[in-house]
């Protein structure tokens, strides 16, 4: 919740009119604090990991097949078409729009592209309200769905330090006495979304992203909400 705060406050300052309380300048400066006070929470996680580095081990695999989970996001892409993005759905529903998406979708179609300007909506989108959305439904999914304790846990690794956090809360408090192990496969599972979601981002989502949207375009596209420019 001080994460959400500090989000709401800082951009109420900084989009105050007329008086600027956060210049542009500061903005920078607070982002990295942002990075390095999570940070934090990193190490944390990480000391649990090594903690239960043997139970996680005996996963096996559960930990890598999770990660499809990234293509669960390309589902949305019909209604991204319908309220008349174009190319820019493809760049909003190729995976969760955080840090390793956003830089994979830069470097392929470039920093002006309607790519770019879908993920980089997400992105903002997510640190806004990913908090807030990811910890009312991890709260109703642990009152409706009866699965085990790590399976909440590995599906807090979204690649979001912020979301992992705010999807770790709400587990512990349902499962008293398993905090360790929690928070062992949350953290891991969140690395592994860093560094094996990207490879299903480049390989697998953005090809079949485009693949499907060339295909829905032309049945139920809209006209453009953003027009495209030629150097596009």
């Amino acid at each position: 919740m001080p994460l959400i705060y500090t989000i709401i406050l800082g951009l109420v300052f900084y989009l105050a009119k007329p008086i600027k309380w956060i210049q542009r300048k500061q903005a920078r400066i607070a982002e990295g604090a942002m990075m390095l006070f999570i940070g934090v929470l990193i190490a944390k996680l990480a000391v649990s990991s090594g903690q239960s580095i043997s139970l996680i081990f005996k996963m096996g695999p559960a930990l890598i097949l999770q990660e499809l989970g990234h293509l669960a996001t390309i589902l949305v892409l019909p209604i991204a078409l319908l309220l008349g993005f174009k190319k820019e759905a493809i760049g909003m529903t190729n995976s969760i729009g955080r840090e390793p998406n956003v830089a994979v979708v830069v470097d392929k179609y470039g920093f002006n592209s309607a790519e770019s300007r879908g993920v980089f909506a997400i992105f903002i989108i997510g640190t806004v309200i990913g908090t807030i959305f990811i910890s009312f439904l991890v709260t109703f999914s642990l009152s409706f769905l009866p699965l085990h304790p790590y399976a909440f846990a590995m599906a807090s690794g979204v690649g979001s330090a912020s979301m992992n956090a705010a999807a770790i809360g709400p587990t512990l408090a349902a499962f008293p006495g398993l905090e360790t192990q929690i928070e062992a496969f949350a953290g891991f599972s969140n690395l592994l979304s860093f560094c094996v979601g990207i490879y299903i981002v480049i390989f697998v989502a953005l090809p079949l992203t485009e693949k499907i949207y060339d295909w829905l375009e032309p049945k139920i596209g809209r006209e453009a909400l953003v027009p495209e420019t030629e150097d596009e």
